[in-house]
């Protein structure tokens, strides 16, 4: 990078760090560290809401996505507006009646505490895998454009989080979060606008997405019913309804965010608004990736977007020579799909359907080729390393960013990722202190600390869970395009968690002993469908969470005579 992108990359993060840390000192008791005194209006509530969801995952590894397999994966939030919905009548007014600090106190007032502390275990579990997640994203930027440790740029990312979460708790990371979602929509849109501007001079923005359209990178909609399928209207609003009511319902680093709203009307505003605004956000995001596909059109791409393994098999005494054989081959095989793209364009200015048709075929057979040529050399690149991860999808706005954008701008863009992934880690953080100190460290080890205390401990256990996501990000590089691992790792416990809640809330006369054996029943049918059953992932959540209102019906015959709280 120019040293004018450092600058720019260094000022934005040393911005919110320190913003951070001034905003939220001052805090001296629980409500006021985790919950900002439940003070906050809709629209911080909002931007904090859309920035702990949107991580460096989202504006790394979608566009990626949408490159290599379209953009479907829109449809994964198709159920999100309905679920704003109904927990804006459901959950916000029962929280803010109970003024609890995390979702799970409501179990223990509802069910008992061996309920309340299962939800917590199994939030603990899942939000600390995808913490670790969303330090990693940002640490592929460092270590790919500095050729830094992977370990190293790890702690760095992590370290800088740490800092003002620790510091500053909730107050800090709402306030942090306002302005990083300004960084990362102004990069993002002068990414896109980039994007357009390079395309050639003879090709417009139309043509230019009816070509993304004839290569399958504009499928955002699939009515075909397949419960293999990951991504279709389906398994997006039924399957998706459930993940979202589960994720902004009962995972405490979504319920913290809209706990800090001052009134109900507050908080149903700030959640609303993001059932409005996050499917246009992921939309635009995605059809950028579909724009970077159609520029690499015109365009030579790399063979493989991971530069740092590339130049490893390059140096390689046994595998560089085949390896370079292959790019020649892939260089004159991406020639001759930029022809096809170019007579593809001249077909459908002429509007004639056997043109048109017959420009395609030739485009679909070179577009073939060039990616058979491209899985040989990925072949070469395990060959060479066998712990390399054959894909590519989370390198690949990375490097059009770093390799084709202006000086500036790409420190911009930068920082725009990076500031996603430190809002959304601090979101995670943060709740993972405040479901560990309130419904375990407060609640069954000591109970009659001062509040000082609290806080004091609450800042020990940011730092312990950000120490645990480091730790956890050495491993993510496994684990294939981030934002479906993500995804599915939230997937392996958001059903069941979603189904104590749903029994609470609904099912009022089901006890505490019935909800908590159907939610472990509920969960091994979970993590049977993982291991065992090729069932696409976000059909795991209404599978968790109606098996445990089945289970816990079941059961209930059983444990008839237990009590019921009401709450």
């Amino acid at each position: 990078m120019h040293l004018l992108d450092w600058i720019v990359l260094s000022a934005s993060l040393l911005f919110i760090v320190l913003y951070g840390v001034w905003k939220g000192r001052g805090s001296t008791n629980l409500t006021g560290y985790f919950l900002a005194n439940r003070s906050l209006r809709w629209y911080t509530v909002l931007l904090s809401i859309m920035a702990t969801q949107a991580s460096a995952i989202t504006f790394l590894s979608a566009p990626g996505q949408a490159y290599v397999d379209g953009m479907r994966f829109v449809q994964f939030y198709f159920g999100l507006p309905i679920g704003m919905v109904i927990l804006s009548i459901t959950a916000i007014p029962i929280y803010h009646k109970l003024k609890v600090h995390t979702a799970y106190e409501y179990l223990e007032r509802r069910f008992d505490l061996k309920t309340r502390t299962l939800a917590s275990l199994l939030f603990l579990a899942g939000r600390g895998l995808a913490a670790g997640l969303t330090i990693y994203a940002p640490a592929i930027i460092f270590s790919n454009l500095l050729g830094w440790d992977i370990h190293l740029t790890n702690i760095l990312v992590g370290g800088l989080v740490i800092i003002y979460t620790a510091i500053g708790g909730t107050k800090a990371v709402n306030w942090t979060h306002f302005y990083q979602m300004v960084i990362i929509m102004f990069g993002m849109a002068a990414a896109f606008v980039m994007i357009i501007v390079s395309l050639p001079g003879d090709v417009t923005f139309i043509e230019a997405t009816h070509l993304a359209g004839k290569l399958g990178r504009l499928n955002a909609i699939d009515f075909n019913f397949d419960w293999n399928s990951k991504y279709n209207v389906w398994s997006g609003i039924l399957g998706g309804m459930f993940l979202q009511l589960s994720y902004f319902g009962t995972d405490q680093s979504q319920v913290q965010r809209y706990l800090t709203g001052s009134s109900v009307t507050e908080s149903r505003m700030g959640l609303l608004m993001n059932g409005m605004v996050k499917i246009p956000m992921q939309f635009f995001i995605l059809y950028i990736g579909a724009m970077v596909f159609v520029f690499y059109l015109f365009e030579t791409p790399p063979i493989f977007f991971n530069s740092a393994e590339v130049k490893n098999v390059q140096e390689s005494r046994l595998h560089q020579g085949q390896f370079r054989i292959l790019e020649s081959r892939y260089k004159q095989a991406i020639e001759q799909r930029k022809l096809r793209a170019r007579q593809m364009v001249l077909a459908m200015r002429s509007e004639d359907p056997t043109n048109i048709a017959a420009a395609r075929k030739h485009l679909d057979a070179a577009h073939r080729q060039a990616e058979r040529i491209r899985q040989d050399a990925i072949g070469v690149l395990k060959k060479n390393n066998p712990d390399v991860n054959p894909q590519d999808t989370n390198y690949i706005f990375l490097s059009y960013v770093t390799k084709t954008l202006p000086i500036g701008l790409v420190g911009l863009i930068i920082a725009a990722i990076v500031a996603a992934s430190m809002s959304s880690t601090a979101g995670e953080l943060n709740a993972l202190a405040s479901t560990t100190i309130v419904d375990i460290y407060q609640r069954m080890i000591r109970k009659d600390g001062t509040d000082g205390h609290y806080v004091n401990v609450s800042k020990l256990a940011t730092v312990a869970w950000g120490i645990y996501a480091i730790i956890l990000a050495e491993y993510a590089s496994r684990l294939g395009s981030l934002i479906e691992a993500v995804n599915v790792l939230g997937s392996l416990t958001y059903g069941p968690i979603l189904g104590i809640f749903m029994v609470g809330f609904f099912l009022k006369k089901i006890g505490s002993n019935a909800t908590f054996f159907g939610a472990f029943l509920a969960q091994l049918v979970v993590v049977y469908c993982f291991f065992y059953t090729d069932i696409a992932f976000l059909w795991y959540n209404p599978i968790g969470c109606l098996g445990v209102m089945f289970f816990a019906f079941i059961l209930s015959i059983f444990f008839k005579f237990e009590p019921v709280k009401e709450v």
